[in-house]
């Protein structure tokens, strides 16, 4: 049995045999490892909800028979804290306390906690920005068995027995709590005792026994408990203790669960509650299992099932004709979602078999309800009230964060295999992209660079100057990120173990003792992040003195951080682990324990650089709020068609659930993929925010040149083509930085009403301009593609297709259908160099996509690319608009112009598409300067080929303000 173990003796020791006997331990575990990463994930590894005890019971909860009743006479108002009355369970008359909080730009926050808890219920307090929480004036009326509370727009209404809280947005109803009846809230109890003659005759084993652990100091500053209740649960098995393949979860406080029936009204589409290796629109999980999130380590995950993956974000979206309204369950424990669809009803009416996996007949579906289902915790959850995509995704920013903006060279290419060999392999792979006229901009090192897998350790035989390394890829404007995981090697000689040791800033075990798991160096310790000081000395670690070998262009990959590990329940930690700093255990917090880790080296490389540089950071494991300082990818993939597949709902989960900067490894992780499906990885992952290439230890090596000289000149394509759009990949993450939106975001983000973009899970929008079809399946050489209203530009041949409508269109292997949108501008760098950072003062050219009605509009974003400077107002924000034969170039922000960033760049060729006529004269004028004439030649189009009008050297700074005139 593996239980949650201790011992820094165990590699800390005289004893020789003691020695010997974990180093077999840690070998026979890391080939365990190694031998699961040969073969596809094994399920049994891993729960079903019916395996967890929690899961059960809460999924056991029969429908419309609700215990609970909102005690509306108790009922007391704040303007700083909103509504609050009691709720009692009428089954056990435990009393809780539920309170409304309406807060501004129409968002309802809905928060229910034990009134007197035995112990005090653990409230996740890093994902939610409470700065930015505004309670919005609000007015409150009772009538009857229920009380309504208005705030703007929106209205929440309470029914009193049973509880249901009701939210509509400008008088409509879109969300409903508990309108099936589903809510189970698990007190915390006294743990009740066996009579004494099935115990033994010796009283102390009946209060002292192993089934009755101590309480960990855990409630130092509570009461003392109070009188124990009736533990009356059905289900007995699991209540205090739990067993899985050997592992056994001791449970001390028992029971702790709470679940709840949210319901989105007039729906038939939800998404989010990444990450699922599974369609983008959330399926019904009828009699199987619920959508889990839970942070795993998973091989080679399956695809198109709810298991747990490596990030959790309890975040989902509803969309339909009659809007969109959004729901985040602000909870760090395991949590299980069930989705249902439902056909037209009264959502408070009797609805029998919720759950039970029945048709619904062939009435259409306009309901979607879902459950709930958290380990531990409060209920603590936000109702977005929308009413349209861009609402939600601005309101949930509002409670978490957004990706704040990153350096350029992130939005570009990255090299990466575990592990490139040495330095001279690395510099001979930079070599080779200048050889083969590819631009790069990141280099990776996985866990062989380091000393025996011990982080911010070199080699010193491979790597023998990392320093010279890095400065030579940093001369042609390129970076290197390495690896730090949070599995810290066990040796008393490793400065970073012995440190913290000495801190005492490791997770302790349900005993308190060091917390020994295994991992890649084999025997190692977990830092507890929870504590501000192991956060703080982490931080200082990334300093250019301490991480030797490192410079300003190091920047760090966080990987296994779920956290990994492997003689772990599940690949994972033991719940009844502790953390010192918060004084919880595991179980509370630990889908944000990778969040705490990534976000403490995004304030490390901060502070490296005197918080003058912008971070890069890339995660495996998330939470909400973890897009405010990292990006992430989708984990270990295989070279599988199927894979490349999935990667594109799986990227649109995580980007409209807030991880905006986000991709899939290039090429599959595991497994070698030939050069087809290679090619068209690459071209798919040159639309997606987040561009690498990544691939085990025992692949074949798969830089582009090792293949074939098409393969190779259809990769190099797709790379260039990434680099021509960095400017407006850079201007949608400012955008996105400010708004929310995300910069990969599907159709029905963009066209709200069409109902025809509500299922499409292979097609997507990069921001507003570019529809995205990617070539998805082997052998394909067309592409159906559903293009919505409007005019749509092919990007490459410049043909173009009229929506709504759908068209089959030839898709060669050389070619991805990419359309820009009819009425967008996109300025692009046409002048590919080596890194992105080579290209900085280069000119731009502007591709005009005239919509039906003549017009076009676009923004550009410039700044220094890498610098905090921006937040001080060093950059440009320019808006560009083409009516009424006029383009016009204008700065919208800064308004001062002495505050603006100075760019070199300058506009050097104007592209118009879908121009009627040609024009006989063309003149510019721009700002303080007189009118020029410029050089045009016109194209008349044919067919489905559309006209085009080049209009070259006008030769202006691209922040000068210009009018071009077609006359």
């Amino acid at each position: 049995e593996q239980k949650c173990h201790a011992g820094p003796t165990n590699l800390i020791t005289n004893n020789s045999a003691q020695r010997v006997h974990m180093r077999l331990k840690m070998l026979l575990a890391l080939v365990v490892v190694l031998l699961a990463s040969c073969n596809a994930v094994d399920r049994n590894n891993f729960k079903t909800c019916h395996q967890s005890s929690f899961c059960r019971r809460q999924r056991a909860v029969l429908p419309n028979k609700s215990q609970y009743t909102a005690l509306l006479d108790t009922m007391s108002q704040s303007a700083e804290a909103g509504v609050s009355m009691d709720v009692r369970n009428e089954h056990n008359n435990i009393l809780f306390t539920l309170q409304l909080v309406p807060l501004k730009d129409a968002t309802l926050r809905v928060l229910m906690d034990e009134k007197t808890p035995l112990h005090q219920r653990f409230r996740e307090p890093f994902a939610v920005l409470e700065a930015n929480l505004n309670v919005q004036k609000f007015e409150v009326s009772k009538s009857g068995s229920s009380v309504s509370i208005v705030f703007g727009d929106t209205r929440a209404e309470v029914q009193a027995q049973p509880l249901i809280v009701n939210v509509f947005q400008n008088k409509q109803l879109i969300v409903s709590l508990n309108a099936q009846g589903l809510l189970k809230y698990e007190h915390y109890r006294n743990k009740l005792q066996p009579p004494a003659e099935e115990v033994g005759d010796n009283p102390a084993e009946a209060s002292e026994g192993e089934h009755n652990p101590p309480e960990q100091d855990l409630d130092q500053d509570l009461p003392p408990p109070v009188a124990a209740v009736v533990d009356d649960e059905p289900d007995q098995e699991g209540l205090w203790e739990e067993t899985f393949k050997g592992h056994t979860d001791s449970k001390p406080r028992g029971p702790s669960s709470i679940g709840m029936d949210i319901a989105f009204i007039n729906s038939k589409h939800v998404y989010g509650i990444p990450e699922h290796a599974d369609t983008f629109a959330l399926k019904d999980t009828g009699s199987g299992d619920p959508y889990r999130l839970y942070n795993l380590d998973v091989f080679e995950y399956e695809l198109n099932n709810p298991m747990a993956l490596y990030a959790s974000i309890p975040f989902m979206i509803s969309h339909s004709q009659h809007g969109s309204a959004g729901v985040f369950w602000h909870n760090a424990a395991e949590t299980w979602v069930d989705v249902k669809h439902l056909p037209t009803t009264d959502v408070v009416s009797s609805i029998t078999g919720f759950f039970s996996g029945g048709s619904r007949g062939s009435d259409p579906a306009q309901q979607v309800s879902t459950h709930w289902m958290s380990e531990a915790g409060i209920i603590d959850l936000f109702v977005m009230a929308g009413p349209q995509p861009m609402d939600v995704f601005r309101q949930y920013a509002i409670i978490t964060g957004t990706t704040n903006l990153p350096p350029l060279f992130s939005l570009a290419y990255h090299q990466c295999r575990w592990n490139y060999n040495d330095q001279d392999d690395v510099l001979t792979v930079d070599q080779n992209f200048d050889k083969h006229d590819i631009p790069m901009d990141v280099m990776w090192l996985d866990i062989e660079h380091t000393d025996g897998k011990r982080y911010f350790t070199w080699d010193e035989h491979k790597f023998p100057d990392p320093v010279a390394m890095t400065n030579q890829l940093a001369s042609k404007g390129r970076k290197l990120v390495t690896i730090v995981d949070p599995h810290i090697k066990r040796d008393p000689n490793y400065f970073f173990y012995k440190e913290n040791r000495d801190l005492d800033h490791y997770i302790k075990t349900k005993d308190g003792q060091e917390f020994d798991g295994w991992c890649w160096p084999g025997s190692s310790s977990y830092l507890d992040m929870t504590n501000p000081s192991a956060r703080k000395h982490y931080m200082e670690t990334f300093s250019l003195d301490r991480y030797k070998g490192s410079t300003l262009d190091t920047f760090t990959w966080n990987d296994m951080n779920e956290p990994s590990v492997f003689n772990g329940p599940e690949v994972t930690m033991q719940k009844d682990c502790l953390h010192p700093g918060l004084g919880v255990e595991h179980r509370e917090i630990h889908n944000a324990n990778g969040m705490l880790f990534h976000a403490s080296t995004y304030e490390g490389l901060l502070m490296r650089s005197n918080y003058q540089l912008r971070p890069f950071v890339l995660t495996r494991a998330a939470y909400a709020g973890s897009q405010r300082s990292t990006a992430i990818w989708t984990g270990d993939n295989t070279a599988e068609w199927g894979h490349l597949k999935i990667s594109v709902p799986m990227i649109l989960s995580l980007s409209v659930s807030g991880m905006t900067h986000v991709g899939a490894d290039i090429g599959g992780f595991f497994g070698n993929p030939d050069g087809a499906l290679l090619a068209r990885w690459y071209q798919t992952a040159a639309y997606t925010p987040f561009m690498r290439t990544h691939s085990h230890l025992d692949t074949k090596r798969r830089e582009p040149w090792l293949f074939d000289r098409h393969t190779l000149s259809v990769i190099r394509r797709a790379i260039r083509d990434r680099y021509r759009l960095l400017p407006l990949w850079y201007t949608l993450f400012w955008e996105n930085e400010r708004t929310g939106a995300p910069p990969m975001r599907p159709l029905w983000s963009e066209f709200p009403k069409d109902e025809t973009t509500f299922g499409l899970e292979y097609e997507f929008m990069v921001g507003s301009r570019l529809l995205v079809a990617p070539v998805l399946d082997s052998d394909a050489t067309t592409v159906s593609v559903y293009f919505p209203e409007g005019l749509w530009y092919d990007t490459h041949d410049n043909s173009v297709y009229q929506g709504p409508d759908t068209q089959t269109v030839p898709a060669p292997p050389e070619k991805i259908p990419v359309y820009q949108r009819g009425g967008s501008i996109v300025a692009r760098k046409e002048r590919v160099r080596r890194s992105s950072a080579l290209m900085r003062d280069d000119p731009y050219t502007l591709i005009v996509a005239l919509g039906t009605d003549g017009t076009a509009q676009g923004t550009l974003y410039i700044d220094d690319e890498h610098t905090m400077d921006y937040r001080k107002g060093k950059y440009l924000y320019i808006l560009l608009s083409y009516s009424g034969s006029q383009l016009v170039g204008k700065v919208l922000e800064p308004s001062v112009p002495d505050s603006r960033y100075v760019t070199k760049s300058w506009l050097e060729r104007v592209v118009i598409v879908g121009l009627n006529d040609q024009p006989s004269k063309i003149t510019m004028v721009t700002k303080g300067g007189g009118q020029v004439s410029l050089e045009g030649s016109f194209s008349k189009g044919s067919g489905r080929t559309s006209s085009r009008l080049i209009i070259r050297k006008p030769d202006i700074n691209i922040a000068q303000e210009f009018t071009i005139s077609l006359h």
